[in-house]
């Protein structure tokens, strides 16, 4: 058994919760939610089934460096007092992720670049050569955060963000990211024996992480890499016995309908495409529909509309968007009674708008944009 290390998973700001629950579930230890993340602790499986199996988690981190840094040289010299060798050897190559916010040193790229040249120095004097910098695809991705000059150094587990499910290879305009998407679901308190219908589905993440969440599969499962596999002690044996046994426990059909629908047909067809890439393309009906004012619910007992509407950010954009929402209301308290309904939005005037009373208005972020994610009950 390896040793009791802790980490903190990253994920989008109000999700710390969903997350913390998630990471509960895996039965990891010392769970404590803040901001923007969750701190927890385990053994080096956990750090594995954290990135293949947490669907709200951006990122999974090992923090291997905390102290107050005041100026660039006491950065480099914090940075260099860390016994490099246990993490990284000078055949590997590196890349330093910066965050800096409110602290002396104000550049982030200035910070990685001090980072990066500590770590490098330190191979220097001890061994005569140093790793090389790929920004691109490095085996040991640094993470430095410097708040108030706090600094936390991190060796980051993940690599890529473990957003990037991999069906997804064509970016549309404001894409819903996957990994809040999931948190999104659960929030509304939506579980995979219930019908759910998404009726703008863009490209169609709602409706495939449902269904990922109703097959029990590990959204990590196909993902060829991850940030640990360039680690020195990356135990391939363990990896390969939790991603086979990920494997196993996954289901092939769904306890209750999953569908999507769209105004445009590009979007339908990204939707298919992004389902297929996924797994679960002979699951999910896509189809071609107005939601305002043709598509009807499905012939099964009511159960859950989720919408991430568009957003009008010109004035004329956003008459054009609340004209929608009211015709969008109308249309779902004639047809759709006995539905919950839950929108993502900016809108301040949704429930105005829709003509229905919010059960739930949950503050959350997309990126930078301050949301809502919005509930009611369909009368």
């Amino acid at each position: 058994m390896s040793e009791t290390v802790t980490y903190f998973a990253t994920c989008a700001r109000g999700l710390e919760p969903v997350l913390a629950q998630e990471l509960r579930a895996l039965s990891a230890q010392a769970v404590m939610p803040g901001r923007g993340g969750v701190s927890f602790a385990g053994d080096r499986a956990l750090l594995y089934r954290a990135n293949l199996w947490l669907r709200t988690a951006v990122r999974v981190l090992m923090p291997i460096l905390q102290t107050e840094v005041g100026d660039p040289d006491t950065l480099y010299a914090a940075v260099r007092s860390v016994n490099w060798e246990r993490h990284l050897t000078p055949d590997h190559t590196l890349a330093v992720d910066a965050n800096v916010r409110d602290s002396e040193i104000t550049h982030s790229h200035y910070a990685a670049l001090r980072v990066k040249d500590a770590i490098c120095d330190w191979f220097v004097e001890r061994a005569g050569r140093r790793p090389s910098v790929d920004v691109e695809n490095p085996l040991v991705k640094i993470n430095l955060h410097l708040s108030r000059n706090r600094l936390v150094l991190s060796l980051d587990s993940s690599g890529a963000s473990l957003h990037k499910r991999g069906y997804r290879p064509v970016q549309v305009k404001a894409p819903l990211n996957e990994a809040l998407a999931a948190g999104l679901l659960v929030l509304s308190g939506w579980t995979p024996g219930q019908p759910l219908v998404d009726p703008m589905c863009g490209s169609g993440t709602f409706c495939i992480e449902a269904a990922w969440q109703a097959l029990g599969r590990a959204p990590g499962l196909t993902r060829r890499r991850f940030g640990f596999m360039g680690w020195p002690d990356f135990d391939i044996r363990l990896w390969t016995h939790l991603r086979d046994q990920a494997r196993t426990v996954m289901g092939k059909s769904l306890a209750a309908p999953i569908l999507g629908s769209d105004l445009r047909g590009d979007a339908v067809q990204w939707s298919q495409t992004n389902a297929r890439e996924a797994g679960v393309g002979h699951l999910l009906p896509f189809i071609q529909m107005d939601a305002r004012n043709r598509l009807p619910p499905p012939d099964v007992a009511p159960g859950w509309l989720v919408c991430n509407p568009p957003y009008g950010e010109r004035i004329s954009e956003v008459q054009a968007t609340r004209q929608l929402q009211r015709e969008l209301g109308a249309h779902l308290r004639a047809h759709w009674q006995g539905w919950r309904a839950w929108f993502f939005t900016p809108a301040q005037h949704l429930a105005t708008d829709l003509g229905l009373t919010p059960m739930a208005k949950i503050p959350l972020w997309n990126g930078r944009i301050p949301c809502h994610w919005w509930g009611f009950e369909i009368g």
